[in-house]
């Protein structure tokens, strides 16, 4: 089940299930006028200890109605779209909303019709109103959509924590010729490093650049804009191949740091932690390291 399915709406349905249950086990009846000679009738029964599991209608039709039609209105969320299964030609969503509304429908017409109305029934009524108002609503209204629990962030040490940090740890040194591109440390010229690597520093030279060869043009010796560094991604998102195919060659997962050595345009050529590289077209909300 994936939990960060669940929207807001969602949240309102499992609050309000929740006080619908509570509702059952309270009062349903204020209980009879025990003055004067009606007292002695009063003393034979407690009336007040009267709630929905005593009366097996009610408990059927409202209370465990509204608390099943949440149930299923969550596990249909949580469910993947492969999993989902119909009842009666609805969907498990359809069904369970339904389900709240007949829950609400008896809750309403049992409240009128009691001599005196208990705890127990003003509480679930308010209970399975709210309960199938957010489970129709939740489909129709886009602030009720909005997801109920947050992407993870990328955590501080994602990959290869430790005394000798792996691939993709932003904060770790690095000695040269181990790990990947990441701007600032020093590693030593590989044949055919990516486009946008840093050019390594002189080491006689106190950290200065390394002179300009002999006939090379301004344009070849000036370094380039972009300089690599490392990214997570808010959520999944897939990456593409640098040939342009459509169907994606990897997908970065959040929580984990990956390294972007280009750039073109508004996408990045990305690296993945088993050396693939690729297009990552949607870069917003990424994290730099």
């Amino acid at each position: 089940m994936n939990i960060r399915s669940l929207t807001r709406g969602d949240g309102v349905v499992i609050g309000a299930a929740v006080l619908l249950f509570i509702a059952s086990f309270l009062a349903l009846s204020g209980g009879p006028d025990c003055s004067g000679a009606l007292a002695k009738y009063c003393e034979a029964q407690d009336y007040s200890s009267i709630n929905a599991w005593d009366a097996l209608s009610t408990l059927m039709s409202v209370y465990l109605a509204g608390v099943i039609g949440a149930a299923i209105i969550i596990v249909s969320r949580a469910l993947p779209q492969s999993q989902q299964r119909k009842v009666a030609g609805l969907d498990l969503a359809q069904f369970g909303a339904a389900l709240t509304v007949f829950a609400a429908w008896t809750a309403l017409w049992t409240i009128i019709g009691a001599p005196s109305a208990g705890a127990g029934l003003i509480i679930g009524l308010i209970a399975t109103l709210a309960l199938a108002g957010a489970a129709v609503a939740t489909p129709l209204v886009p602030p009720l959509q909005a997801a109920l629990v947050g992407a993870p962030k990328p955590q501080a040490a994602p990959y290869g924590a430790g005394p000798n940090p792996g691939y993709g740890y932003p904060g770790a040194q690095q000695q040269a010729g181990h790990g990947y591109g990441y701007p600032g440390g020093q590693q030593q010229p590989q044949p055919g490093q990516p486009y946008g690597q840093q050019t390594p520093a002189d080491a006689t030279g106190g950290g200065q650049t390394a002179a300009v060869p002999a006939g090379a043009t301004p344009a070849a010796a000036a370094p380039s804009d972009f300089a690599p560094f490392w990214f997570a991604v808010p959520v999944a998102r897939p990456l593409y191949g640098e040939d342009g195919s459509p169907a994606p060659i990897a997908e970065l997962a959040p929580g984990t740091w990956y390294l972007a050595v280009e750039q073109r345009g508004q996408a990045l050529i990305a690296q993945t932690q088993d050396g693939r590289r690729g297009v990552l077209q949607d870069t917003t909300g990424i994290q730099r390291g």
